[in-house]
């Protein structure tokens, strides 16, 4: 039956999700200037094996003038600053320089989702005009470009998490707190990096942005779900970061990319106002904001930036908690090693990237102490209760709403109960079994304040995984980083190294959901290590893997 003329159905059809993601793109892609566009023929020119990195391409494509190249590659965030506030540089100069730098990484990557560089232009033109004015800084991070994960939220720009029914969202009317604070310290904001649909895989792939690549190796993830922090900082097109993490989610891309990554205790980095997709309220891991970096130096510079700023005054959910360098931290440390798991075994390069650290640490007197594989705080346990934290409440349906599919990554929804049974019973109300599920996080607490008293321990040193980068939708369950979510101890991961197919030469084959390791196709993926300390002991942490990364070197 036909409607007559001129009348419309009560109920019409939804746009077809496809068209509405279309017109994003778009209007994304008409943001990057023409100039800062890579031509089909450079592209085409470069080598096919996907190691951006090695092939130079900033230098190679002509966007970026070699002092461009200079401040993007030779500096540190800090040594940045001290050239800003001494009128070495300008901030237009500088943000300019990582705009194209990012311009040239959305193009080859994915890595970003919202990009604005007019808007950062003016912010940075301002800057410079008030630094000539004033003749003093706006704060301590005076025209510094940092990059922030899509997650949070800056006036007039789009927060979609991913989401295409998100994209009829009204771009956000105010600021999330962090935001706030790195304005009023003087920061430049230009760009907002891809992450997974729904947050909760290691492989940051949505159906909006695409998929964020590794530019050390375009066959690997990039991790998640703050890949895109990970993949631009890699590139070069961030000098520092802002991710978060609710089980690996900063530590994870940081040891995919190579770069240097901090997770620090809950509550210390203001993390109100960001969009989360999920439903608010309900207990549970409750997830941390913070810095990926190019070195420890810059990790510390934006914890203790952020602390002594007093964030309790822009987020009623941060501390109070000033900056508080460890003065008494021994140089000599008592190191614990974590245990393998069993149903987690390491793979080759990073079981030899990690005995590589510790014959190194041993040499320069550190005490190395390895755990026993103890039942009650083993890492498998923990994830199985991590695990009942995400899955025993209602979540909010993001995604049928737009009719878009779920990506690979989401639709295979990896978990860890392959390891055992559930810890709680499942056939408990739901009050029972938050109630419960509390109970045994408390004791899987005490079990490890019991492992750090009795062996003396300053610090743990684990790997961040068990794998290095790996092909796409095949990352699995993060054990080694949800455990300390958990706990909500505060973890740093520092890169080590890297994989070798002449010095891991043996495949080996996973029978679980987690990935199996092919020498040929990780060979040279980056290698990290993972610093861990108890919770709200954060500066120490960073003091710990400040010196981890240097005597495990030397």
């Amino acid at each position: 039956m036909s409607l007559p003329t001129g009348m419309a159905p009560t109920n019409p059809a939804p746009e077809d999700w496809s068209v509405i993601v279309a017109q994003k793109r778009k209007q994304l892609d008409l943001q990057i200037p023409s100039k800062w566009r890579l031509s089909d023929k450079f592209v085409s020119s470069l080598p096919q094996d996907g190691r951006l990195i090695q092939a130079d391409i900033p230098r190679r494509s002509g966007i970026l003038s070699d002092a461009e190249i200079d401040i993007t590659e030779n500096y540190t965030a800090a040594q940045i600053l001290q050239k800003l506030a001494a009128g070495e540089v300008t901030s237009l100069a500088v943000t300019t320089a990582f705009c194209k730098r990012a311009a040239i990484a959305q193009q080859l990557t994915s890595c970003l989702t919202e990009h604005f560089f007019d808007r950062a232009l003016e912010r940075a033109q301002y800057l410079d005009e008030y630094l000539k004015r004033e003749k003093k800084v706006v704060g301590p991070l005076h025209g510094l470009p940092i990059s922030l994960k899509d997650s949070f939220c800056l006036e007039g720009i789009q927060t979609t998490l991913g989401y295409v029914s998100f994209l009829k969202n009204p771009p956000a009317a105010s600021n999330s707190a962090l935001v706030n604070m790195l304005l009023d310290l003087g920061a430049v904001l230009y760009v907002k990096t891809n992450l997974p649909q729904t947050m909760m895989t290691a492989d940051s792939e949505n159906n909006i942005y695409g998929r964020t690549l590794n530019p050390h190796n375009t066959a690997l993830t990039a991790g998640g779900s703050s890949g895109g922090e990970g993949a631009l900082v890699a590139f070069r097109g961030s000098i520092l970061g802002v991710g978060t993490d609710v089980a690996g989610s900063i530590r994870i891309p940081a040891l995919c990319c190579g770069v240097y990554g901090f997770k620090p205790s809950t509550e210390r980095i203001p993390f109100g106002g960001q969009v989360s997709g999920a439903m608010e309220g309900i207990p549970g891991l409750v997830p941390s904001a913070g810095p990926l970096a190019h070195s420890m130096d810059d990790l510390e510079l934006f914890m203790s930036t952020i602390l002594n700023a007093a964030p309790w005054k822009y987020d009623a959910t941060a501390s109070a908690a000033p900056w508080c360098k460890p003065f008494d931290f021994p140089a000599l440390m008592t190191i614990g090693v974590l245990a393998e798991d069993e149903h987690f075994p390491l793979h080759p390069p990073v079981r030899r990237a990690l005995e590589s650290a510790i014959v190194a640490l041993e040499k320069k007197g550190h005490r190395i102490v390895r755990l026993k594989d103890d039942p009650r705080r083993s890492v498998a346990y923990a994830n199985r209760l991590a695990y009942q934290y995400f899955t025993y409440g209602p979540l909010p349906d993001n995604i049928s709403a737009s009719g878009e599919p779920l990506v690979a990554s989401v639709a295979r929804f990896y978990s860890p109960m392959f390891t055992g049974s559930f810890p709680i019973d499942q056939e408990l109300g739901i009050f029972e079994k938050i109630d419960a599920l509390c109970g045994a996080t408390l004791e899987y607490r005490n079990a490890w304040r019991e492992a750090w008293v009795e062996n003396e321990l300053d610090v743990i040193l684990a790997p961040a995984a068990q794998n290095t980068a790996v092909p796409h939708d095949t990352y699995g369950w993060p054990p080694y980083t949800a455990v300390w979510n958990l706990l909500d101890y505060p973890g740093c991961v520092i890169p080590y190294g890297r994989s070798s197919k002449e010095l891991d030469p043996e495949p080996m084959e996973s029978k679980t959901i987690q990935p199996s390791y092919d020498p040929v196709v990780m060979d040279g993926a980056p290698c990290a290590l993972q610093i861990i300390t108890p919770r709200f002991q954060d500066e120490k942490c960073l003091a710990a893997a400040r010196i981890i990364d240097r005597d495990s070197r030397s």
